[in-house]
């Protein structure tokens, strides 16, 4: 492990995209005290995936030299929304789901952090303020200076309304770090403009500003957009492990640089094949949120049906009833094994996507006997299963 300040500088900022303003971490470091090191989440969902995991390796790491993650649950910012990349104003939450969302969020997060070094707090302790609070705050910057920002400026040209809580928001952060004393804020570089802003507020209260790492965008499993649950390519930490294993595996060569560097904090081996860095990959990560023995079964029950297209050991069952002459629709079949339209049934199964049995069905086999069904693994795409039961 490193030891003198400029070598822990070094390692922590290594995979960081900038470390801001140039030297400041260094001298910080080497005060010898333990930094407070600030992360704000606003609980808008309430389940971690990979690409949260980023930030939160880095904390860890910062705990792992003895310094404090101060974890900021922003249960009031949720309540305006983070305008961050955005496009458009994000739909309001009910206070009930952002606590709903918070508490998850905290426990999930402790699967990467170390909660004998976390302070964990909830921003609505100081920003259920009074009028006058407001207005202090709020002098501490210029609209000008906010709507710089590069998604402002992009939907003031797309004349795109933004709302004044929106303007408010960088500031509502920026006082977070005044009121937890933040040596060291923490986002991805979609967070550049707010933490930086933030260095101001705190600089307008007295208190010494702090330094920051943005860290990169992880991409989604399909290899092009940031990993989100809105886009549909996350890897949730908490996901069964077959999901978490069946996914990373899904992930495009051109983004293992990227998860092995992030997730794993070693390059790639661009001599190795390709898949085996893959399957060698969703192992690690799978073994690291759920254990070797899940692992293990994760891996087998991903070769047992990409490999060996095998049905998985355990299928749920689905009561069948069948209609007139004792045959079974089988587009309906579909639509209730699996939650399709029975017009997206018909297309599948001329596009010979729906197995019985392991056998591929054409588009003429639109209706089946009962008993050919009966007790039948019914198998659409690779990785969805259903066992019929005739009732």
């Amino acid at each position: 492990m490193p030891d003198s300040a400029d070598e822990i500088a070094r390692h922590l900022a290594r995979n960081a995209v900038e470390a801001l303003p140039a030297g400041t971490l260094e001298r910080q470091l080497g005060e010898g005290r333990p930094l407070r090191v600030k992360l704000g989440i606003d609980p808008t969902a309430p389940d971690i995936h990979l690409g949260h995991t980023v930030v939160l390796r880095k904390l860890r790491e910062f705990q792992d030299f003895g310094h404090t993650v101060v974890l900021i649950i922003g249960d009031y910012t949720a309540r305006v929304g983070d305008p961050s990349g955005r496009s458009a104003m994000r739909p309001l939450l009910s206070g009930e789901q952002v606590d709903a969302n918070a508490a998850t969020f905290q426990r999930q997060a402790f699967s990467v952090l170390d909660p004998e070094r976390t302070e964990v707090r909830r921003n609505s302790e100081w920003l259920d303020m009074a009028m006058e609070d407001l207005f202090r705050l709020a002098r501490t910057s210029t609209v000008a200076q906010i709507l710089e920002r590069d998604d402002f400026s992009k939907r003031q040209q797309a004349r795109e309304p933004i709302s004044i809580l929106e303007l408010l928001y960088p500031l509502l952060q920026g006082y977070d770090s005044v009121e937890v004393r933040s040596d060291v804020e923490l986002g991805g570089t979609d967070q550049k403009f707010n933490i930086l802003l933030a260095r101001d507020v705190q600089q307008a209260y007295g208190v010494a500003p702090q330094s920051i790492l943005t860290m990169p965008i992880l991409p989604g499993v399909d290899g092009v957009q940031r990993m989100s649950k809105s886009a549909g390519n996350y890897v949730g930490v908490t996901e069964p492990p077959d999901e978490v294993f069946g996914k990373l595996m899904r992930v495009p060569d051109a983004a293992m640089a990227a998860y092995h560097e992030l997730l794993l904090d070693e390059p790639l081996d661009t001599g190795r094949p390709a898949v085996e860095s893959k399957r060698a990959m969703a192992g690690a990560l799978t073994t690291q949120f759920h254990g070797p023995d899940a692992a293990r079964e994760a891996e087998e029950h991903f070769d047992r049906l990409h490999v060996r297209h095998e049905a998985p050991e355990e299928i749920q069952e689905l009561d069948v009833r069948p209609g007139e002459g004792g045959v079974v629709h089988l587009p309906g079949l579909l639509r209730d094994a699996f939650g399709i339209s029975a017009s997206e049934g018909r297309r599948l199964l001329s596009q010979g996507g729906v197995r019985l049995n392991g056998e591929v069905l054409g588009d003429g086999e639109l209706d089946l006997p009962a008993a050919r069904v009966d007790g039948a693994v019914l198998q659409l795409g690779k990785r969805r299963f259903r066992r019929a039961r005739i009732s």
